[in-house]
């Protein structure tokens, strides 16, 4: 009988405290997908910005993040999906236009007072909606899985 706990192997952890981990996998894709769509957002405001006020670049550089985050996220995260086209649409636009006003609320709080106030004045307003993109990643998520791309029970 061997009674040497380096040697006993650890007791089974129950199911029910595992992670989920389909569930990390899938937020992890929506991670990368949401990386690549605030790259093409971040990247399109810098070139709308030499056309536009800054603030209508962020709204532009929004449909543009926007349209590449519904087809990635359609495609990559959630597949599984049992809403229509349709729905998948209306629901995906609406949660982001509540990302979009926590994008811009941020970013012109973040460039117009924060970013000063610490004494960062170069690339402010790059900083600033860089920050503005991160913020609604965790709302993003639940709002797409539980409405844009619900599946069914």
């Amino acid at each position: 009988m061997d009674n040497d706990p380096v040697r006993q192997a650890p007791p089974a952890e129950p199911a029910s405290a595992r992670p989920a981990r389909p569930e990390l996998a899938r937020f992890a894709r929506f991670v990368l997908v949401s990386t690549l769509a605030a790259a093409m957002n971040f990247g399109s405001r810098i070139v709308f910005s030499q056309f536009v006020p800054y603030a209508v670049a962020i709204v532009l550089a929004f449909v543009v993040g926007l349209s590449t985050a519904f087809l990635l996220a359609r495609a990559f995260v959630f597949s599984d999906s049992t809403n229509s086209l349709k729905r998948q649409g209306f629901f995906f636009v609406a949660v982001n236009f509540f990302a979009l006003a926590q994008t811009l609320a941020f970013s012109l709080v973040f460039a117009r007072s924060v970013l000063p106030a610490l004494g960062v004045t170069a690339h402010a307003e790059a900083i600033a909606h860089a920050i503005g993109i991160g913020i609604p990643v965790i709302s993003s998520y639940f709002g797409h899985k539980y409405l844009s791309f619900r599946t069914a029970a």
